[in-house]
């Protein structure tokens, strides 16, 4: 009962219900499901579909209210260019990075043809990336790794990573990573300085 997710529409049409209401989903639509959500998602096409779900356990965050479902499209939300990259790199965000009842980010991350990380960056939280479309080099612990659509990298907390979409075409990834919380110390009852 404490699962989220995220559903992402990659190829036909589906029908997701929650609550009582019929929401009709095509290739590009973004759906996030609230902790405990009851909902159903069908195939009534006759024909293949494919999607994305990212699933995890809802973290709470004390006297921060849940997340609300929502329900939106690739083409509704506008990306916002990283700075210094002339709209080289841009990101689409399905919620707002201020969103304090989201543990959980789910984001597609675009590159034009040449567009770069032009630094080798790290995070602190693991975070996983799904390509949609194009090719490119990724910098993966400093080994550099050609991907293409249908790839998938887990990346662990602080690899060192960068990008290169050499590509004719676009470059763009669905980003998964956790937010808004303290990463969860893996010793349970350890005190620092004295025995557990």
């Amino acid at each position: 009962p404490e699962a989220e997710g995220v559903l992402f529409v990659l190829r036909g049409g589906l029908q997701l219900t929650h609550e009582g209401t019929t929401h009709l989903l095509t290739p590009g639509s973004w759906v996030f499901l609230p902790p405990g959500a009851a909902w159903t998602l069908k195939n009534k096409t006759g024909d293949a579909a494919s999607f994305l779900w990212v699933r995890k356990r809802y973290e709470p965050a004390p006297n921060v209210p849940r997340p609300e479902f929502i329900v939106a499209h690739d083409s509704e939300v506008e990306a916002t260019p990283m700075p210094g990259t002339n709209g080289a790199w841009a990101t689409t965000r399905f919620v707002g990075g201020a969103d304090l009842r989201h543990d959980m980010h789910c984001n597609i991350v675009t590159f034009k043809p040449g567009g770069v990380i032009p630094f080798v960056e790290t995070h602190v939280m693991e975070h996983g990336l799904y390509v949609l479309e194009g090719k490119a080099v990724y910098n993966v612990n400093h080994d550099w790794v050609e991907v293409e659509a249908g790839d998938f990298l887990w990346l662990r907390a602080f690899c060192p990573q960068a990008c290169y979409a050499g590509g004719p075409d676009d470059f763009r990834y669905m980003l998964y990573k956790d937010v808004n919380r303290h990463a969860r110390l893996p010793f349970p009852g350890m005190q620092f300085g004295g025995s557990p």
